[in-house]
């Protein structure tokens, strides 16, 4: 996620970018995203007597916001504890803080998404969190099985996670009852299989005047990896990565290709409409009938004036259920002068805001733990309970400390196929090509 402005908005800024449109659009400019600095948020006067927890994140828009106010809540509820945010952009967020890490000098406690973790527990930057998650009484087993496994390594738990992003289905109801494609529950009418996800986009595609998006997703950047990804892992037997030793490329093969291929076709036929640039807003503006996007995009979708929209779990196509995701996770950075009493505090603030994650499920997320999600103030939300059963079948990304740099590689290779110059089976190639050299290298 370094580069210019260019490389950033076309690469895993795409979560910051896209926040700071919708708020922007949202509030008329009034809040804007990270921004080029970070951003200090001690939501009350200090306590002096109290325990500073410096806390980093690399929120923006919608997120930061919730964010910010649970931790106002908590320094409001707490004593003996005063958390300070500080807040950077994505785009340099885990460069600056590993080097913070490296230099001594590491927040007490920071967000750290499941894809990065490897990398962390690797290198041992941040702590093993078994033994003082049981000192406050935090208790694993209210997790959700398929999320917590992200955050155990050979048996310990480096990380608490507080939610799953992933990706779901957003649809505009005027645009599917347009097409007799919405059921009396006002749920999405698909057919079986990839052949009925095709015929249901062909439906909308006849219906809908000619300037609005079947399907909208960007040309470029990560969503079609996203998508591949989702479809690869509903195959049986899909999903492979890399080599059972990690050290070569394994997703060029007929099940990945099966799944590159109908993404291909989509775009081909204009159902997936060619150089969208900004999905997001195609579809808040009433310019597209369904999106694949991160749930994190319904906190601001909710607030779109006159938009009357639905989301579900992306479609099973294929075998089994499954969809991209990550967490968002917290962790305590290595530091050799932590006091005992400063890391239970830290295990306090954490314990904390897992358990308060309906306040964190406002800007879409689902919350890890299974209490939170069963709980009347989650379940009252609109729109989270229709896709919170995506967090028992979601595909994380493989652990490899380099994997932010090999979906990069894939992302250059899917963006060349989606502007026909190269088809599916070269993009696979090239891109496992490619992968093998990155695999083969120190750096």
């Amino acid at each position: 996620m370094q580069g210019n402005k260019e490389q950033s908005a076309r690469r895993f800024t795409r979560r910051s970018w896209l926040h700071l449109g919708a708020i922007m659009a949202i509030l008329g400019g009034l809040l804007s995203g990270c921004g080029g600095h970070d951003e200090e948020q001690e939501a009350q006067p200090s306590k002096a007597a109290a325990i500073r927890i410096d806390y980093w994140t690399p929120f923006s828009g919608g997120d930061n916001q919730f964010m910010t106010a649970m931790v106002n809540r908590f320094n409001e509820e707490q004593t003996g504890i005063q958390i300070v945010q500080t807040n950077s952009r994505l785009d340099d967020y885990y460069s600056r803080l590993r080097t913070a890490i490296l230099a001594g000098n590491a927040p007490d406690v920071a967000i750290v998404h499941t894809t990065s973790m490897p990398q962390f527990v690797q290198n041992g930057y941040i702590e093993d969190l078994t033994a003082p998650a049981a000192e406050v009484g935090l208790d694993w087993k209210q997790f959700n099985p398929n999320i917590l496994a992200s955050t155990v390594y050979n048996g310990h738990s480096f990380a608490v996670p507080l939610d799953t992003h992933a990706l779901v289905m957003y649809y505009n109801k005027a645009y599917l009852r347009q097409a007799g494609l919405l059921d009396d529950a006002d749920k999405p009418v698909i057919g079986q299989g990839p052949e009925g996800f095709h015929a249901f986009l062909q439906q909308i595609k006849k219906s809908v005047p000619s300037d609005v998006a079947p399907l909208a997703e960007p040309s470029t950047r990560i969503d079609s990896v996203w998508l591949w990804w989702s479809l690869y892992n509903q195959m049986k037997g899909g999903g492979a990565m890399y080599s059972a030793d990690g050290t070569k490329a394994a997703f060029d093969n007929p099940k990945s290709l099966q799944a590159l291929k109908f993404i291909h076709q989509l775009n081909s036929e204009g159902l997936i409409p060619p150089n969208i640039n900004d999905s997001f807003k195609l579809f808040s503006d009433g310019k597209a009938a369904v999106l694949f996007l991160g749930m994190w995009a319904t906190g601001a979708l909710e607030h779109v004036k006159g938009l009357d929209f639905g989301v579900i779990p992306v479609p099973k196509l294929y075998d089994q259920p499954s969809a991209w995701g990550d967490s968002h996770t917290l962790a305590i950075p290595k530091k050799s002068d932590m006091s005992d009493e400063k890391q239970k505090a830290i295990m306090t603030f954490i314990k904390w805001m897992v358990e308060h994650g309906e306040m964190w499920a406002e800007a879409g997320h689902v919350p890890s733990m299974t209490k939170v999600v069963k709980d009347k103030a989650f379940n009252e939300l609109k729109y989270r309970s229709d896709y919170a059963a995506v967090a028992n079948y979601v595909a994380y990304w493989p652990r490899n400390v380099k994997q932010w740099s090999i979906i990069e590689i894939l992302i250059g290779e899917f963006e060349k196929m989606n502007y026909n110059q190269q088809t599916p089976e070269q993009a696979l190639r090239k891109a496992a090509d490619k992968v093998n050299a990155a695999l083969r290298t120190n750096a």
